[in-house]
């Protein structure tokens, strides 16, 4: 297991170098590094380390697969997901989108709500297994450019001192912070999807019973505004608010705290799910706004997970892309090595199969938050169309929808897809 300290030399030259240890830096560190190539994950925090975004989808099962994680998460104490329902203002639920309706019980159709702390430590430490080298508490503060083109990166250590690794490809995996799009000018604002969150935790709420009692609920309140419930081990639900900033914000309120109790009333089942516990720890908020970048890759540099793509988390979806665009970025990247061919047009159909992904997704968001939207309304006119939306809502986003969105654009409009996602064109 290779786990360095800034103390220690860094060799000169990779093959990658990941920026960010998060799901896409480790998965796709965890594929190369078990192809015998030399690989560099670098992390600015020391793990374990917050994060949110803690409810697993159906389809993060293949990645997780495919790195080796499955064992280690069904020995994991992690809750076992197997449904999502959504819970109306007067408190009337939903019967349950049950993934084994459509997939496997045993493997697809059972997944996980982590704690990301713990969920992220076993990634890393998977990557290392692998054979990654891994540091942390380590800044990029730089691409290394010669020729226009991405050698590798200038690094910060702890004490402060600075100093510069390379690679044959530096692959972007930042997070939302999105190191590269941000400092290129290529990160885009959904041109609608702008929403608040405000989160907390509970402990000793109630909780549903047998196969739902692991159920994500989504629980609606006034002007598409919707709650979050994560239950997870050690008896702690995750619990939060998201809706357009105005609205949590109405009347000048701004404290956490009152934000979230007012909200609280909102929704009956809410309230009556978390009557029972005790909340506990700190009152969080951040800006869940979608973003993407204009292109996937440039000579020597990729990108991956949410420096990629970030999209509104009500379907969960940030984990499985993240995961889904480190092992395809791996693949591409060991073919592109094995061929002495890294050249951006290489990674086209990683753009084009990741923007398909968020497209779809992305398409489920925008009907979700239209007051005129239910999925009940289109359930109950084409009923062929409940599997459909329970593929979508697992994760299945890489196959044709056209169906699916030509039945629900009788209810509400649909945005276009964006443009975005290829290769930077080279220059001529």
């Amino acid at each position: 297991m290779k786990q360095l300290l800034m103390s220690q030399p860094l060799q000169s030259n990779y093959d990658a170098i990941m920026i960010g240890g998060g799901p896409a830096g480790t998965s796709t560190a965890a594929v190369l590094a078990s192809h015998g190539h030399r690989v560099l994950v670098i992390e600015r925090d020391r793990f374990p380390r917050y994060r949110i975004g803690e409810s697993l989808i159906p389809f993060t099962y293949q990645p997780l697969e495919r790195i080796g994680m499955i064992p280690k998460m069904r020995a994991s104490s992690f809750v076992k997901k197997y449904s999502v329902s959504f819970v109306q203002p007067d408190g009337k639920r939903s019967q349950p989108f049950y993934f084994h309706t459509r997939y496997d019980k045993e493997t697809v159709a059972q997944t996980w709500q982590v704690t990301r702390a713990e969920f992220d430590q076993m990634m890393m430490d998977n990557a290392r297994e692998k054979g990654a080298e891994v540091v942390e508490g380590t800044t990029v503060t730089r691409l290394l450019t010669e020729n226009d083109a991405t050698v590798g990166v200038e690094i910060k250590s702890p004490d402060g001192t600075l100093s510069e690794v390379r690679a044959r490809i530096t692959v972007d995996c930042s997070g939302k912070e999105a190191f590269t799009s941000t400092r290129n000018s290529w990160r885009v604002r959904d041109p609608f999807l702008n929403k608040v969150a405000v989160w907390t935790y509970y402990e000793g709420s109630k909780r549903e019973c047998g196969l739902d009692e692991g159920a994500t609920t989504i629980a609606f309140v006034p002007e598409k505004g919707w709650f979050w419930h994560i239950p997870q081990h050690n008896d702690r639900v995750s619990v939060g608010i998201v809706a357009e900033g105005k609205y949590l914000t109405r009347d000048g309120v701004r404290d956490l705290k009152a934000i979230f109790d007012r909200e609280v009333l909102q929704n009956e089942w809410i309230r009556e799910h978390l009557a029972e516990g005790q909340q506990v720890g700190d009152y969080f908020i951040t800006s869940e706004y979608s973003h993407h970048s204009k292109y996937c890759a440039a000579p020597g540099l990729l990108l991956a997970g949410d420096a990629f793509a970030f999209l509104d988390p009500v379907f969960s979806s940030g984990v499985m892309l993240a995961l889904k665009s480190g092992v395809l970025a791996a693949d591409l990247i060991h073919q592109g090595l094995e061929a002495n061919d890294l050249s951006p047009a290489r990674f086209e159909p990683y753009g084009q199969a990741m923007r398909q992904g968020v497209e779809n997704m992305r398409k489920l968001v925008y009907a979700f938050y239209n007051p005129d939207f239910s999925f009940k309304d289109v359930v109950m006119k084409y009923p062929e169309a409940s599997g459909e939306l329970t593929d979508c809502l697992s994760g299945d986003v890489n196959k044709d929808f056209s169906a699916l969105w030509s039945k629900i654009s009788e209810f509400v409009p649909l945005p276009d897809e964006l443009p975005y996602g290829k290769p930077m064109p080279m220059a001529a």
